[in-house]
């Protein structure tokens, strides 16, 4: 019998989306085929120090019992030496872990590791980067405005001009550097963008202000790494005015519909912008891509992508899989594979550069 794959998930973190990352790392941990992988976790708490555990968990205070290390190289260094296991697979949702911080150390470690590189991951987690990015290559792209923090504290008024005068009511309002719909206001009056400004700049010293687009969203789950392949795409219906962080984690009213109710040549547009938008942002692995369709004029846009996508049991990602004839422990397996074809690839790279 040929010898399981160690597999390491990497989850917890500093970021707002903390608690999310345990739950998708419970979920991930438990779809992991046992005959064919050994799971290993790595806890990452609130302060930024490691640990090894057991396993995932949502029990944040038996997570955080006992010692645990710091990953600098003067202090106490991880497990064995690096061998800690085959592969590296981060289940870090948000800054610290989705936007190549935790890639980059992976990569100066020159392990394996499931999911996109520092590139695609930085690109991904910044929404005002990565809507430039999507323009530049003719994707279509909600209108947008960036707004930092020093321009707002410098000249309020000056902000408030520009916002007018280049976007319609009704706005929506977000970090630039987040998830999970943390930090989001909708605004439906002018009198309000102050302080959805204020709520964004408490996670991220930039806001993206979003004209609103009426419609249907619509997600394509993303599988590959030179050669991408997209899923049937799904439709969140919202409980609420717009999907916030409420309806996704807590109250679980939201309603999808697995695969969405689209006709044929808007599920192969969807399906073929959400590769578009995947290579140009120079994603790998994994993505979860999302768009708006627009009621009126039937558009598609481009909202953002997230790469490292939910794997919580509600999470579109694995479900938009599993309909399109992937389940989710076959959707980690080949995840893996997708790791380990990735790091050959670099260290082919590397060797020649020798």
């Amino acid at each position: 019998m040929s010898k399981k794959i160690a597999v390491a998930l990497i989850f917890g973190g500093r970021s707002a989306e903390h608690e999310i990352s345990l739950i998708s790392a419970t979920a991930v941990h438990k779809n992991f085929d046992p005959g064919k992988f050994e799971v290993r976790s790595l806890y990452i708490t609130r302060a930024g120090l490691w640990k090894a555990v057991a396993a995932p968990s949502t029990d944040i205070r038996t997570l955080e019992r006992g010692p645990a290390f710091s990953f600098l190289p003067w202090q106490a260094g991880p497990p064995a030496n690096g061998s800690f296991a085959d592969i590296y697979f981060p289940v870090l949702h948000g800054p610290f872990g989705e936007d190549g911080t935790i890639q980059g150390l992976l990569e100066m470690a020159g392990v394996p590791y499931v999911g996109a590189g520092v590139t695609g991951s930085a690109l991904g987690m910044d929404k005002a980067l990565a809507k430039s990015v999507l323009r530049d290559h003719g994707l279509p792209v909600v209108p947008f405005e960036t707004v930092r923090e020093t321009d707002w504290t410098k000249d309020p008024a000056a902000v408030l001009r520009r916002v007018r005068r280049a976007l319609p009511l009704p706005l929506f309002v977000k970090p630039s550097n987040l998830g999970s719909s943390v930090g989001i206001t909708k605004v439906t009056d002018r009198a309000g963008l102050p302080a959805a400004l204020a709520t964004a700049f408490r996670y991220d010293p930039t806001a993206l202000v979003e004209k609103g687009i009426a419609g249907r969203e619509l997600e394509l789950s993303v599988l590959g790494n030179e050669a991408p392949e997209a899923s049937l795409p799904g439709e969140v219906i919202p409980f609420r005015e717009f999907y916030d962080y409420n309806d996704k984690y807590i109250d679980g009213k939201t309603r999808f519909a697995i695969p969405a109710a689209l006709p044929p040549r808007t599920t192969a547009r969807v399906r073929a912008l959400g590769i578009a938008a995947y290579k140009a942002l120079a994603a790998e692995g994994m993505a979860r891509v999302d768009f708006f369709l627009e009621k009126e004029t039937r558009r598609l846009y481009v909202n953002e992508i997230n790469t490292i996508p939910g794997f919580t049991e509600i999470s579109m990602y694995p479900k938009l899989w599993a309909v399109s004839g992937l389940p989710f422990p076959r959707l980690l397996e080949r995840l893996v594979d997708l790791g380990f074809e990735r790091h050959r690839r670099r260290k082919a790279c590397v060797e020649r550069d020798r």
